[in-house]
């Protein structure tokens, strides 16, 4: 009778596509795609909204960026070549461009390497279909970053959000979002016209390595 049973519960879990739970796979998110994001910081009053363009493929980085900084509003787009070691500030506004050595290694969406699973969980509701995105969390250090957690969604690898601590500047909280696969206009990876004449510029410690550098 026991064997009728447990052949009976294997038939219907064949039928239903059932599956024991398994752990989430490391991924890596898609190569090219765009997406927005929000960026808050502990320490510095940092505030930022951007839109960026992501290129793994070619280790580009478009981003567009509208924030403020200690109470000062700013407007900042930039272009990072990291396979030129080259980032672009790029002023629309004026036409005006500075041209910076980019030295740091282009850091690929995805799972850190040696970060453990913390949890999985459900965003929204799993109680019908389509209302609910399942996405899992990592906990591993990255270059600058500590206590890095980082979400990524289980199909398809996009970010979602993150979490870190980095130098002076404390937590550091992203979220993720409105992502759309592929690269909406590759020629925001070509410097305008404009950026063909500038000059590199001298920094303090004669390199960016990123984003928050520009801040210190």
């Amino acid at each position: 009778m026991q064997a009728v049973f447990w052949i009976t519960v294997g038939a219907m879990c064949l039928a239903t596509g059932f599956s024991m739970p398994r752990k989430p796979q490391r991924c890596q998110a898609p190569p090219l795609y765009t997406g927005r994001l929000t960026m808050g910081t502990q320490n510095e009053q940092l505030w930022d909204v951007a839109k960026y363009y992501y290129d793994a493929l070619n280790q580009r980085l478009y981003v567009e960026e509208v924030g403020t900084f200690n109470n000062a509003s700013f407007t900042y787009n930039a272009l990072r070549l990291y396979q030129e070691g080259l980032m672009y500030e790029i002023y629309h506004h004026n036409k005006t461009c500075l041209k910076k050595a980019l030295q740091s290694d282009f850091q690929p969406m995805e799972v850190p390497k040696g970060a453990v699973f913390v949890k999985q969980v459900v965003l929204g509701t799993s109680s019908s279909p389509g209302q609910g995105l399942l996405v899992n969390s990592w906990l591993g250090d990255m270059p600058d970053r500590q206590d890095n957690m980082v979400s990524l969604t289980e199909f398809g690898c996009l970010p979602v959000s993150a979490f870190f601590k980095y130098k002076n500047m404390g937590w550091v909280s992203l979220s993720y979002y409105d992502n759309v696969l592929g690269v909406e206009d590759p020629n925001v990876f070509i410097p305008p016209p404009f950026c063909l004449d500038a000059k590199m510029e001298a920094t303090e410690d004669g390199k960016v390595t990123d984003f928050f550098s520009l801040f210190h």
